[in-house]
């Protein structure tokens, strides 16, 4: 069975592929394969919007099943910023540093009990724009005071999650894995992947 990753992002299809373990099951594309695909403007309101419009649009190119994520981070003190608009917070190009200096700038004077925050992931699952399922994952944390940490991307080396010393980038890939706001959507998408199209193999 074939299965596309609406992304382009190569830390997130090692990741997704991952958490999936679906290298031996299952033929695991990404828009890498697909270098005319549309681009999908990302224009929801919510991490489920997003989702669900990447996966439908994007199954309706490729004409396979087709799961997309939406992910943010969600900063209490920032009453919840960046939110959906994380992956744009520093504007258009910027790069993860960007992103992170921008995060850090706005917490500069905020103590460690007011740092509290969150990743939120949401998935969709389409093979079609009428066949389509979502589900949403999230991991608590707070946000250190400086980056941390040469794994993972995004957010990852100013993310401590509850109940760890260390940041995603320090915990490595096993653990994060594990306890992430995508490695919790992406369990509930194991069990809708057999919903949405049986492997009969």
């Amino acid at each position: 069975m074939k299965l596309v990753l609406a992304t382009r992002n190569q830390g997130k299809v090692r990741e997704i592929g991952e958490i999936l373990h679906a290298k031996n099951r299952i033929d695991l594309l990404s828009l890498s394969n697909y270098p005319d695909a549309p681009e999908v403007v990302e224009d929801g309101k919510t991490y489920e919007e997003n989702a669900i419009k990447k996966a439908t649009v994007l199954a309706e190119y490729t004409g396979h099943l087709t799961i997309a994520d939406d992910s943010g981070l969600e900063v209490d003190a920032l009453d919840g910023a960046p939110g959906v608009h994380s992956a744009r917070y520093a504007g258009e190009n910027a790069s993860d540093q960007d992103r992170i200096v921008k995060l850090l700038e706005a917490l500069r004077n905020v103590p460690d009990n007011q740092r509290g925050g969150r990743f939120i992931c949401a998935v969709a699952i389409a093979k079609s724009v009428d066949q389509v399922r979502v589900v949403r994952g999230a991991c608590e944390g707070r946000i250190s005071h400086m980056p941390r940490g040469a794994g993972g991307f995004g957010y990852d080396p100013v993310f401590l999650p509850t109940g760890y010393d260390k940041t995603f980038a320090e915990l490595g890939d096993e653990i994060k894995n594990q306890i992430s706001h995508r490695a919790k959507a992406l369990d509930r998408t194991k069990k809708l992947l057999s919903e949405i199209s049986p492997d009969k193999r």
